[in-house]
């Protein structure tokens, strides 16, 4: 199957997907329930996104750290080595998975009161889906490839940033760690946004989802902030289509290690 055919069986897969899910015209209690939905999913996800924002950077860890007293068993002066990198990424992941897992999956049990797996974590007929992963790897390599050549790309990634290290043990623990965090990410945006809100927007709900999405890759190379854009779409049109983040998760998480990979080569790191 060619490029253009895969993504026009995906996008048409979801489509109908979106349309079957939607609210029917006339259900009058169906949209006011919709709606409902919809404002609950959103209020969650923006106290989420403004937690991860704030009390993601590693500043308040060592703030919280200090009041609780035991500050002083921190590489607090010893910034760049590899415990402190581990410590600093290690706090941001933590904060990540409660506020995008915890909190959101808290939120579908108990205010909307539906089954969390409903929200993306189904498993059936991933497998299927196999084709889509390796057509749309194929096409990030050589984007990832290119884009790695430029300062702002370097100087980003790898997150865990190491002065001199290359495929470090450190490095290994910190991609290692690196998985839960585009698991989350899939679940909130994919799982929690997109299908907790497919019910009054359809289709069009995987549009309202990439809006945040994009927004938190303001701070990330221009190139990267606008492939977000793309993949938010593609992505979002795989979890509609399938109703499951798995896939996803594996892409994103297989591209980014790509990244940090494209990243130390140039550096000469590896």
């Amino acid at each position: 199957m060619n490029l253009l055919a895969g993504f026009k069986e995906l996008f048409t897969q979801a489509h109908a997907a979106g349309k079957e899910a939607e609210i029917k015209e006339g259900d009058t209690e169906g949209k006011r329930r919709a709606g409902r939905e919809v404002a609950i999913v959103s209020i969650t996800a923006m106290i989420c996104l403004i937690l991860i924002r704030y009390f993601g950077d590693d500043f308040y860890f060592y703030e919280i750290a200090r009041l609780l007293g035991f500050d002083d068993q921190l590489p607090l002066t010893t910034s760049g080595t590899s415990s402190y990198e581990l410590i600093r990424l290690g706090w941001w992941i933590f904060v990540v998975v409660i506020c995008y897992l915890i909190v959101p999956m808290a939120v579908i049990r108990w205010l909307l009161k539906k089954k969390v797996r409903d929200f993306g974590l189904r498993g059936k007929g991933v497998i299927k889906d196999a084709w889509l992963y390796v057509l749309l790897l194929t096409v990030m390599i050589p984007l990832v490839l290119l884009v790695g050549k430029g300062s702002g790309f370097q100087a980003k990634y790898p997150f865990y940033q190491v002065a001199g290290e290359g495929l470090s043990t450190g490095f290994w623990i910190w991609e290692a760690m690196y998985f839960f965090q585009f698991f989350t990410l899939e679940f909130f945006f994919r799982g929690f946004l997109l299908h907790g809100s497919k019910a009054r927007f359809g289709y069009y709900a995987i549009f309202f989802m990439c809006i945040p999405y994009c927004m938190i890759h303001f701070q990330k190379p221009v190139a990267e902030t606008l492939g977000s854009v793309l993949a938010g779409i593609t992505l979002g049109a795989l979890s509609l289509k399938s109703n499951s983040i798995w896939m996803g998760t594996l892409l994103h998480y297989s591209v980014a290690i790509l990244m940090d990979m494209a990243a130390l080569y140039y550096k000469g790191l590896l």
